[in-house]
């Protein structure tokens, strides 16, 4: 067998209590007169839609939240810009930020026997999702012993991924080494892991119950209706920022940091002539997942009220600051000097523009001009195949569609309709 009996029976018991432990989809748990989105879109004007999720009802007490400890889920899909917006949390000295720690599950259930994986589906995937999002936001971090490879032994790994990515796992009291070098500059790839050396999942658990808030990244979590379980918890106080991207700047960041899987795309966009063998459904089920998300929390179902946050990623990038402060008003939370100092820092860098081709989760960078760059490196004919199969995705999100490759390479010319 490909995995120990431990690992084996952690699964199978997963499997076995996928009732308990499965987080509930929307399209089975909920219904609301508004599941056709073309049905939603006769009631209400496009703008108004938009509107309702920066209600009054979506903005939780900061008289009473400021106190309580947040749980916050960084809620996105792959290559929309969620390493840089994590940064947001990450800088905070009060939140104990975690990069993925999902992905450690992913594998764990991958990397499984083939006659178990026959026997696992999707909704117990999430259930195990679940249960270790829970656990991390309780900080009992020895919970990812049971999926990190190889497994931990005395509470120590070497293998948690991109723990860099964690000012607080790169910092004492988890990593003596780290200190005011590694906080004023960017999560490293090579220092952290190589000056702190294993990582201590004990120590890990003591400073996050030190901090005051706990956030989570995620990309891993295909709808918003996945994370009902988890917002109806009454241990925790969920807050989500639900991070969106154009589907076709996306697409253009797949292409580049996951080349042997966007192979087909590549060649599409190098030569014009579309392969036979493209994989449509790596966009069309992204455009999918965003828009399902989207409509349900256009619903303001009681679970979501005061705890959903909707930010295009080009907002973001255009006027970090400002959508910063709108993020950290959502959280109850004050935005934190170091936060400002980062943003300043990382928003208008001097790096060459090829530089986000060349590493896959760069956050320096000049920010509004890569929110644009996807505008000059993708094939008119793939930006006309995307904008059809993913036409009420970009509408729902107000953003433009080009006719012409003129149209296209003009970046003066916004292709983002305002929203509140």
């Amino acid at each position: 067998m490909e995995c120990s009996w431990k690992t084996l029976l952690l699964l199978v018991c997963t499997s076995l209590g996928v009732q308990y432990t499965a987080i509930r989809s929307l399209h089975d748990s909920f219904s609301g007169p508004c599941q056709d989105s073309t049905h939603c879109q006769g009631r209400q004007g496009k703008e108004q839609r938009w509107k309702s999720l920066c209600g009054d009802s979506h903005v939780p007490d900061e008289t009473s939240a400021v106190t309580t400890r947040k749980h916050i889920l960084l809620f996105a899909q792959t290559r929309s810009g969620s390493s840089f917006t994590g940064q947001l949390f990450n800088q905070h000295p009060g939140i104990f930020y975690v990069f993925e720690p999902l992905f450690h599950v992913q594998q764990a259930f991958t990397n499984s026997s083939s006659r178990l994986q026959r026997a696992l589906d999707g909704r117990t995937l999430l259930g195990a999702y679940r249960d270790l999002l829970l656990n991390l936001y309780n900080c009992d971090i020895s919970f990812l012993e049971s999926y990190i490879r190889p497994e931990p032994q005395d509470h120590m790994t070497g293998a948690f991924f991109r723990r860099s990515s964690s000012h607080a796992l790169c910092t004492p009291p988890v990593c003596q080494e780290g200190g005011e070098e590694i906080l004023a500059g960017q999560p490293d790839e090579v220092w952290c892991p190589k000056k702190c050396q294993a990582l201590n999942l004990t120590l890990a658990s003591q400073a996050c119950q030190a901090r005051s808030h706990v956030a989570i990244k995620t990309v891993r979590i295909p709808e918003i209706g996945d994370l009902r379980t988890l917002s109806e918890d009454p241990r925790l106080d969920l807050r989500i920022v639900h991070l969106v991207r154009d589907p076709r700047a996306i697409l253009t960041s797949r292409m580049t940091a996951f080349a042997g899987k966007f192979r087909a795309w590549k060649i599409w966009n190098a030569t014009g002539r579309q392969p036979r063998y493209v994989d449509l459904t790596q966009i069309t089920r992204t455009c999918r997942d965003i828009e399902y998300s989207v409509e349900t929390s256009l619903q303001k179902p009681t679970w979501l009220r005061g705890r959903y946050l909707l930010v295009r990623y080009e907002d973001l990038a255009l006027n970090p600051e400002e959508k910063s402060k709108e993020i950290y008003r959502f959280l109850g939370l004050d935005l934190h000097q170091r936060v400002h100092t980062w943003i300043a820092h990382n928003t208008n860098g001097t790096v060459p523009s090829s530089s986000e081709w060349n590493y896959k989760y760069s956050t320096t960078r000049d920010s509004k001009a890569t929110a644009q760059s996807w505008r000059v490196h993708l094939n008119f004919d793939i930006v006309k195949t995307v904008q059809s199969l993913c036409n009420r995705t970009l509408a729902l999100l107000g953003y433009k569609l080009v006719q012409s490759v003129e149209e296209l390479r003009n970046i003066t010319k916004s292709l983002m309709e305002p929203r509140m």
